[in-house]
């Protein structure tokens, strides 16, 4: 995802088919925000469902201005330090030519930076997830503009940016895992962890109010999931990004199938929440890794990330940290071993030559990934906990108590997600359809 250096001669002419995938697969990513948004309003009760659909909504608001102004210079700009890009000209995207290509691609500029906007759009709404029914609204959009200021734009050129650390290191992510995935878990276990538990935390059953959103929001991640991952090649003229799209399938497929059997021997039963988690938890490892492993090694990918992930989220009980909807059991986790069985499963035959230990590579790609997942996973961690507390002792984090406990839908939002009072059956109606009071029935039906 990052420019190549290419000689005059080999200068590339934009394609008007790679264009019009890649503009297809920013819709897609795009689409992954809302899908997201009803994949944890259904997790969450009744009363938190607009505020959690709100939290990815609003993502897409304060992200798209920061992008034009100055996000997508400073993650893709000319680097300094290895750390920070900037490019002047890109500030307000207004010195941009309609048909200057992306370096080395065939792609306009404007093609790569809409859907690289909205990588940088649907990473914060991912942390939300881990916030569920206890956060001022106003203090979480202040945290998403702040926080992709100074974390993910940073770490968008490590990864992905011509110079940065990583990429330099050569760290292989194909599509987000670290930059994404670990990204947004380490950031929401920072919070977490400033903020403190919900009222009635392992007390109170928090059960999902719509496992039938949770269901329809998976399958929007996952079908958006394939622009998100496949796009990442910019382009399918040597088939890379076919491989990825295959692969995305297939491992998801397979933690979906890892997670429901440790499920089923774990708690006796195949749930649809476990489904819907599995195959989140294998979109997630296979992020990164997509474009360097086979369709085998796919499945491997997968079924690992289902086991794993199903086991971890279990975790925030044992250490008594409440991450809501599980984005660090499922990002976090996923992420790190996506990133990692890169070094074990990369066949030298996909996106580079670089061989995994399985395939006679020996162990130095493995080390260049842990270098990648730990150094973006430490960084993300404090500086979105030193964030969060920042916020907390300003204009501070958390609802009342009392709004949590009524509801923070009605605190923050003054609606509700469903409207009972017109509901149930008996209900008297005049001819015309409208309800009457009680007191009036006798006199209509007479």
């Amino acid at each position: 995802m990052a420019p190549a250096i290419t000689l005059a001669a080999d200068a590339p002419t934009l394609s008007a088919a790679n264009t019009g995938f890649m503009l297809i697969c920013s819709a897609l990513v795009m689409l992954m925000t809302p899908g997201l948004a009803f994949f944890y309003g259904g997790m969450v009760r009744v009363k938190s469902t607009l505020n959690m659909l709100m939290m990815s909504f609003i993502s897409l608001g304060i992200v798209t201005v920061l992008w034009v102004l100055y996000g997508f210079s400073m993650a893709f700009g000319t680097d300094s330090g290895s750390v920070i890009g900037w490019n002047s000209d890109w500030v307000g995207l207004s010195n941009i030519g309609l048909t200057e290509l992306w370096d080395g691609y065939t792609i306009p500029v404007f093609v790569f930076l809409v859907f690289q906007l909205m990588f940088a759009v649907l990473t914060p709404a991912l942390i939300s997830g881990a916030l569920a029914d206890r956060v001022k609204f106003t203090a979480w959009a202040l945290f998403i503009a702040l926080w992709a200021t100074v974390v993910y734009f940073p770490v968008a050129h490590w990864v992905w940016g011509s110079g940065g650390w990583a990429f330099e290191l050569g760290v292989i992510d194909f599509a987000g895992g670290t930059a994404v995935h670990i990204n947004a878990g380490a950031a929401a276990l920072g919070v977490i962890l400033v903020i403190g538990k919900r009222v009635g935390f392992k007390k109170d059953p928090m059960r999902p109010h719509s496992l039938p959103l949770v269901m329809l929001g998976a399958a929007l991640l996952w079908f958006g999931w394939f622009g998100f991952n496949a796009g990442s090649w910019l382009g399918n003229d040597d088939g890379v990004g076919a491989l990825m799209f295959v692969n995305t399938q297939v491992a998801t497929a397979a933690a979906v199938l890892g997670w429901l059997a440790y499920e089923k021997i774990r708690h006796g039963a195949f749930t649809t929440l476990g489904a819907a988690s599995g195959a989140v938890s294998g979109l997630v490892a296979i992020t990164p890794a997509g474009g360097a492993v086979s369709p085998l090694g796919a499945i491997a990918v997968g079924a690992v990330a289902g086991v794993l992930c199903a086991m971890a989220v279990g975790l925030k009980y044992r250490f008594n940290y409440d991450d809501s909807l599980d984005v660090v059991g499922v990002h976090l986790v996923g992420g790190i071993l996506g990133s990692l069985l890169i070094g074990f499963f990369a066949t030298g035959k996909g996106q580079s030559d670089i061989e995994g230990l399985f395939y006679g590579g020996g162990l130095d790609q493995f080390w260049k990934q842990c270098a990648g997942v730990f150094g973006v996973l430490a960084y993300s961690l404090v500086v979105s906990a030193v964030l969060a507390l920042l916020l907390d002792k300003t204009i501070g984090m958390r609802v009342s108590e009392d709004d949590e406990v009524a509801g923070i839908d009605q605190a923050e939002h003054a609606e509700t997600a469903y409207d009972f009072s017109g509901a149930g059956g008996g209900a008297a109606r005049t001819a015309a359809g409208a309800p009457v009071a009680p007191a009036e029935s006798k006199k209509v039906d007479a």
